[in-house]
């Protein structure tokens, strides 16, 4: 029997089993009738009309869905019991999918659905029918709703929310443990047969994992699934309704398990024996190597520490766990020395940092290794035979005495010979010097603890044979005081004494120092030089003095000030003493002993004025010296102004032509002979200096005699252009490069008139006729300005 075939029997046997139309009728029912409405109403002839109450008697319809037929799927029949069957009643329906999906015949009151229903899209419908007059059109039944249930078919196959799941379960576990729960939905009716009713089976992932029929759970079927031998699994799950049974629908999801790990495998190192070698110039903590030991496992079930357990190198060697590369790093943690040990052995463990007790049975979490390493032999630099030195010498030792002797030796087996010399940084003034064989150092200058109480020297050892390869070893002198210094007064005493003082009155205390620095302690003796009338010292024992006077009375008209040579000593040896001279000054004081002033020349100075007042003074007399300096810079100035400020000046039309005269073998621009002769003159020779806009004619002039004065032919000539109209405007400088005899007027050029000492007359301009007045002007204005000013 085919599919198809079962599938027509099911639908068949559905059909007999549940009938898919009622006839629903319309009858009286007399003891729910009423007699009357509690109202009336008229009709249109005025008559009254009497509703009565019809009741109902019905069943629910049921329509089954996916109708493949070609017709109209019949769903049931309205009647009334007031039919008569002779056409006079309308039937009308109302209500979801009237007239539409569902439709009645008005007659007859036949029901029928107009296209294929589904189930799924929508249950139930609710619709209302009635029956009026045709004629008419009252109601002659009261308006009733009934439901058209839509009956499931198997229709939807079962189907997942997700396509994959992911899960994940831990390795190792036990059979039956949960791993995910999976869950179908059906879109068929549960409440009507077995169409939502799902079973869950695997189709994919035996024997690994199985699932529950009726949940869907997923759990292990297998024990001891090593994520190690197989981390990723694919489960199929069918989800299958009708309980499933055959003919069933059936949805498919694929689970995607991995295996999550747990620390079930112990760290092993790949090797036994591991070799590592080392110079033996490393310093400490220099990385030698590393050893790994490997894991099956991963993340921190994967996690090893590294540790030293034994070996005869276990306090010359380090072990550190690099956590990012789960490496053990062997690391150098003393200097080593290829002369004295060449060959260390360790035994190194790496044991699991989280251990998990279900697996304790699996163990030891933890392995050994043998670490083997060979020091290799380098040429080291010279070693000395202490970090550092530390001399003590005194400071009056005399040059070239050996303070002390550093030494040192080629730890190599070759044994090179040293060669020692001083760092000369830390030596700068070049005090000490050393022995480059034996390393004896010695001074070089004389030592002096008060300028200098430590010294901090450099020695450098080379081998001979290997200059580059050397070693330095700090040395500190320490310089020994001498007592070499005598006590000094410890400040400058400004010290004085009233005139009216008294026998035996203390004026002063005095105190010393001194640089040196005896063991026992500073003691200073004070005492007079020699023996004085006026003053005298008198020692406190403590490294103190008071000086007294020794009569009464003190005049500073007879003796202004005294001096008082004081001898200051220690107790060292050998004993060194010095003279400290006071000065005292006679000052006059009051009745209580404060000083009021001192000298006889305080007296002539104005009482009151103090130090600021004076220094106000002197900056007001130097301002006013810089002002009156100024201006007479200024005045200075002003008066070297040239006559001519600007060559564009236009009130005086002087060309500049910006040449000199060629001197009196240049016979182009004048000749010399004309002054000396006027009567040699060419008629027509004109000027070349300038550049006339019109060319006049020459006007005849009678020559001057030969023995006239060049000066009388210069104010012949001036007196014509003045008087000549025809005379161009031009103001010319020519250098004749003679002036004459005895001439009043002397230079006619203005270029000297700035370096004069005193002032000119310009008056004598104005007699040189009109074309003069401006400069008349200028320079007997600029005169009668500086009168004024």
């Amino acid at each position: 029997m085919t599919v198809q075939q079962v599938l027509l029997l099911l639908l068949l046997w559905m059909w007999l089993s549940h009938p898919c139309h009622t006839e629903m009728l319309f009858r009286r029912t007399p003891d729910l009738r009423p007699k009357s409405f509690g109202g009336r109403a008229l009709g249109n002839d005025g008559k009254a009309i009497h509703r009565q109450k019809r009741g109902w008697m019905w069943n629910q319809f049921f329509l089954l869905e996916e109708y493949t037929g070609s017709d109209y799927q019949y769903v049931g029949k309205l009647h009334s019991d007031q039919d008569k069957g002779d056409g006079s009643l309308k039937y009308i329906l109302s209500g979801d999918g009237a007239g539409t999906l569902f439709i009645i015949d008005e007659k007859t009151g036949d029901i029928h659905a107009t296209r294929r229903i589904d189930r799924e899209e929508k249950a139930f419908y609710t619709l209302r029918a009635q029956a009026i007059n045709r004629r008419t059109l009252r109601p002659v039944e009261p308006e009733s709703e009934f439901v058209i249930k839509i009956h499931d078919i198997n229709d939807n196959e079962p189907t997942f929310p997700e396509e994959i799941y992911t899960a994940s379960v831990p390795e190792m576990s036990v059979v039956g443990t949960s791993v995910v729960q999976v869950t179908a939905t059906d879109a068929d009716d549960p409440s009507y047969g077995n169409s939502a009713r799902i079973i869950y089976s695997i189709l994919q992932g035996q024997p690994y994992f199985s699932v529950e029929p009726e949940t869907g759970i997923i759990r292990t079927a297998l024990p001891n699934m090593n994520r190690e031998n197989r981390e990723q699994y694919q489960v199929v799950i069918q989800a299958k309704d009708m309980g499933g049974q055959m003919g069933g629908l059936s949805g498919t999801t694929t689970v995607n398990i991995t295996l999550t790990d747990v620390n079930d495998n112990p760290p092993r190192f790949p090797q036994s024996t591991v070799h590592l070698r080392i110079p033996e110039s490393s310093p400490v903590g220099t990385a030698i190597g590393s050893v790994k030991a490997t894991d099956a496992d991963t993340g921190k079930n994967a996690e090893v520490e590294y540790r030293i357990i034994d070996g005869d190198g276990t306090d010359m060697f380090d072990i550190v766990t690099q956590k990012d590369t789960q490496e053990g790093i062997i690391t150098v943690r003393k200097p080593l020395d290829y002369e004295t040990r060449r060959l260390y052995t360790l035994k190194v463990e790496a044991e699991n940092t989280h251990v998990d007790p279900r697996f304790y049975y699996l163990g030891p979490f933890k392995d050994t290794t043998i670490v083997k390493i060979s020091v290799e032999d380098v040429d080291e630099p010279p070693v000395f035979s202490r970090s550092s030195y530390l001399f003590e010498v005194h400071e009056d030792i005399e040059l070239g005495t050996i303070i002390g002797t550093v030494m040192a030796r080629d730890p190599d087996s070759a044994s090179s010979p040293i060669r020692f010399s001083l760092d000369r940084h830390t030596d700068l003034d070049r005090i000490f010097n050393i022995h480059s064989g034996n390393g004896s150092i010695y001074t070089s200058k004389p030592l002096d603890r008060e300028i200098s109480q430590w010294h901090n020297l450099s020695v450098i050892a080379a081998e001979i044979n290997n200059p580059k390869d050397t070693t330095r070893v700090p040395v500190y002198v320490r310089i020994l005081d001498v007592n070499d210094n005598a006590p000094q007064f410890a400040v400058f005493y400004d010290t004085f004494v009233c005139e009216n003082a008294r026998a035996g009155q203390l004026i002063q205390t005095i105190s010393a120092v001194d640089k040196d620095d005896p063991l026992g302690g500073q003691k200073f003796f004070f005492s007079l030089a020699a023996v004085n009338p006026n003053f005298t010292v008198q020692d406190n024992e403590d490294n103190t003095a008071r000086i007294l006077t020794r009569r009464n009375g003190f005049s500073r008209h007879e003796i202004s000030t005294y001096l008082l040579p004081v001898v200051i000593s220690d107790n060292d040896y050998p004993i060194q003493s010095s003279t400290g001279t006071l000065t005292i000054r006679v000052c006059a004081c009051d009745s209580r002993g404060n000083m009021q002033s001192c000298s006889a020349e305080a007296l002539l100075l104005p009482a009151g004025l103090s130090t600021g007042a004076l220094v106000a003074i002197l900056l007001c007399i130097i301002i006013l010296l810089v002002i009156v300096v100024l201006f007479a810079a200024l005045k200075r100035q002003r008066k070297k102004e040239p006559l001519i400020l600007s060559k564009e000046d236009i009130r005086d039309n002087i060309v500049s032509y910006n040449d000199e005269g060629g001197g009196e073998e240049d016979t182009q621009a004048f000749d010399i002979g004309t002054l000396r002769n006027p009567a040699a003159i060419e008629d027509k020779k004109l000027r070349r200096d300038i550049i006339p806009e019109t060319l006049f004619v020459p006007r005849r002039t009678p020559s001057a005699p030969d023995n006239t004065d060049v000066r009388d032919f210069i104010n012949q000539r001036l007196k014509e252009h003045d008087t000549d109209p025809s005379a161009p405007p031009y103001d010319s400088l020519a250098t004749y490069a003679y002036e004459g005899n005895d001439s009043i007027a002397e230079s006619l050029s203005s270029l000297e008139s700035g370096t004069t000492e005193g002032d000119q007359n310009y008056d004598y301009l104005r007699e040189w006729g009109p074309r003069f007045n401006k400069l008349a002007e200028m320079y007997g204005g600029g005169e009668s300005d500086k009168d004024t000013s």
